[in-house]
This record gives C-alpha cells, structure tokens and sequence, in this order.
C-alpha cells in the first residue's frame, strides 16, 4: 500500500471510529505546525494499525481503552469511550475493561477512569433522541 492509499484508508477508519465531527474539527484546526502530525496519525494509527485484519476494531477499541488507563491520557481516553461506541463495544464491556484495569494499571488510575467514563455516557445519554 502506498502512503496516498493509506491516508486514504486511514480516513475512512478514522471517521469510521471517531466520527466526522470529531475529524473534521482535528482538520480545520490543521496549520503548519500540526499538519505533518494530523497526516502521520492517520497513515498510521489509522491506516497501518486500525485497519490489519488481526483485531477487529471492538477488541482494538477494548486495548485502547486499557492502554489509555495505564497511560493517564484523559482527553484521549474520554474520545475513545465515544469512539467505542461507535465500534460496538457497551457499557459492560467498558466496565470489564476498567475493573481489569484497576488490577493492572492500579486503582487510582481506573477510579479516574471510571468517573471519566460516566461524563461521557451522561453526554451520549443527553445526545439521543
């Protein structure tokens, strides 16, 4: 696959995952600074690693969540809980991931996680029609 083609595949992945709100956000913002960046996720994160055919995108959306947790980044973990959604994974499911989380990434981490999971379901909630 050529760079051209993975952008490409990248961005329907990424607005598959994260919706097009989301991108088209990331995009306006794009200026000389972030540009590089904006397309190195998307050939990448997106268009290397979201589209292999080993994980189906529940179970990579699943890690993520997990490897969110661990890592302490809560900007990102919020817009994957969204984008979880998005990929089939409930609300069960997302417990499961922070109670295992709990265990491996340590209770405060996953205490913090829980509370940020519950502000994005509160959002979607008063989203739906």
């Amino acid at each position: 696959m050529d760079e051209r083609e993975r952008y490409s595949k990248g961005m329907a992945v990424r607005r598959a995952v994260l919706g097009d709100a989301h991108v088209d956000r990331a995009l306006t913002r794009g200026n000389a600074f972030n540009e590089e960046f904006q397309e190195l996720i998307t050939r990448y994160a997106w268009g290397e690693i979201w589209t292999r055919p080993g994980l189906p995108r529940h179970t990579r959306s699943m890690i993520t969540l997990a490897m969110l947790v661990a890592l302490n980044r809560s900007d990102e973990f919020r817009l994957h809980v969204r984008a979880a959604f998005n990929n089939g994974v409930t609300r069960d499911q997302i417990k499961e991931v922070l109670l295992q989380s709990a265990i491996y990434c340590g209770v405060p981490a996953a205490n913090s996680a829980f509370h940020m999971a519950e502000e994005v379901f509160e959002q979607i909630d008063k989203a739906a029609p």
